[in-house]
């Protein structure tokens, strides 16, 4: 019967030929479409992750409250919570960085061309950061190439501003920032020398003055962090927020070495914290980042959408090649039952050749998937994802998308074969008689 089946579906072979290209073409869109959300997910998860960690410790209340007030919800005799920490027996070897963060917002003035802006700032171990950035479970940058900080720990009243504050703040001369404004004033207050900020911040009472030093101005990926950010040592920050008062920090960061122990480690953080009688809660990264899950969740509707149009035109296809297909054989479908073939042979018989149609659309929409990828992500098609402020290469998700590439390919067939039952029914209900009168 396969056989058969088999050249029956080459019998016309224009005609297989389109409805197996219509199915290989929505079998690549689906792969493609899966790989860029693939793309999407990891590259997001691994930026998410090399900046902010997977866990996150705050003072009980600093995630709902605590960012208008940090003083209130700072973290104390923080290097004791993190010594237990990285001390902790079921943790410790799957621990990759434990880190203090200070977040603070304040004003940021340069007084040599009279400019001043609100910033919003982060206090962190440029040593303990760089190595964050390292971090690579996907493999996303295979050369080993991955940006830093370019601060050392030493460096206390030196620091990184986005590339908005900088041309806000007139420091694109000794910055080198692109794309700048021209101004013969600012070019001649800030010619030969070194660029300095006065940050004016505090959690309470009489604000906070220091001296900032910004030694490089760096993209941030979306316009509203780069007119507004600005990266420095710990102890400045600590300094800027709590000034003679005690020295705390707004978060703890626990960076792992695999994502997959991010449940385990955080169930035994939890029982650490009740253990010890820490006032700290512990929030992953997608709590953290809530946008995360909000892509993810558009990207799957979008993925579910196309998977439903694309399958409704490879019911109709189908199903109208097999019709066609009995039209033209009636009258051998009246011989087959006159020498005695059953009506389920009759059925079965054009379900297989569905199928087989389906088997040869959904193979070569594989192929044709790989191809279009390989081609793609050597193509350095540029765009700018919403909410950047700067194009990134389009690059689509090529390992470890097997299951996504079966799931589609065994889909598309029992598709194919579903379409093939209402013209297989017709077809075994025929009267032998009339059909074997048929013209």
């Amino acid at each position: 019967m396969l056989k058969i089946a088999f050249r029956n579906v080459l019998r016309n072979g224009r005609r297989s030929l389109m409805t197996a290209s219509a199915i290989a073409v929505g079998a690549a869109a689906l792969i493609l479409l899966g790989e860029y959300n693939g793309m999407a997910m990891v590259g997001m998860q691994t930026g998410i992750i090399r900046s902010a960690g997977h866990l996150t410790l705050f003072k009980t209340g600093y995630f709902e409250f605590g960012s208008a007030q940090p003083m209130a919800y700072g973290i104390g005799d923080y290097p004791k919570i993190i010594a237990a920490i990285k001390a902790d027996p079921q943790v410790k070897d799957k621990l990759r960085v434990v880190t203090p963060t200070v977040t603070l917002g304040g004003i940021a003035g340069n007084t040599t061309v009279d400019r001043s802006k609100t910033f919003f700032g982060q206090g962190f171990v440029p040593s303990d950061r760089d190595k964050m950035q390292s971090w690579d479970e996907y493999r996303l940058s295979p050369h080993g190439r991955y940006d830093t900080t370019g601060l050392k720990d030493a460096d206390i009243d030196r620091g990184v501003v986005g590339q908005g504050l900088a041309r806000i703040l007139g420091l694109c001369q000794p910055l080198k920032v692109k794309h700048c404004p021209k101004s013969a004033e600012l070019d001649s207050a800030m010619a030969g020398k070194t660029p300095e900020l006065q940050l004016l911040s505090g959690a309470s009472g009489a604000p906070n003055i220091v001296n900032f030093h910004p030694t490089e101005a760096q993209g941030m990926g979306a316009k509203e962090l780069e007119d507004s950010y600005i990266a420095m040592n710990l102890p400045l920050a600590q300094q800027l927020l709590y000034g003679g008062g005690e020295k705390k920090v707004t978060a703890i960061v626990v960076q792992l070495n695999r994502s997959e122990d991010m449940a385990a480690v955080r169930a035994r953080l939890n029982a650490l914290v009740t253990e010890k009688h820490f006032d700290l809660e512990i929030r992953d990264y997608k709590e953290v980042q809530p946008s995360f899950l909000q892509i993810m969740g558009f990207l799957q509707v979008v993925f579910a959408f196309l998977t439903v149009v694309l399958g409704i035109i490879v019911l109709f296809t189908t199903a109208n090649t097999m019709g066609m297909s009995i039209m033209e054989r009636t009258a051998e479908i009246g011989t087959a039952r006159a020498m005695g073939v059953r009506r389920g042979g009759i059925r079965s018989q054009f379900l297989l050749e569905g199928a087989i149609l389906g088997v040869f659309g959904a193979t070569g929409g594989l192929l044709l998937g790989r191809i279009a990828t390989y081609f793609i992500n050597r193509a350095d098609i540029q765009y700018t994802p919403p909410g950047n402020s700067s194009p990134v290469q389009l690059y689509l998700l090529a390992h470890g998308m097997e299951g996504l590439m079966a799931t589609i390919w065994i889909v598309l067939v029992i598709m194919a074969t579903l379409a093939s039952i209402v013209p297989a029914n017709r077809a075994a209900r025929m009267n032998v008689v009339d059909a074997l009168r048929h013209v």
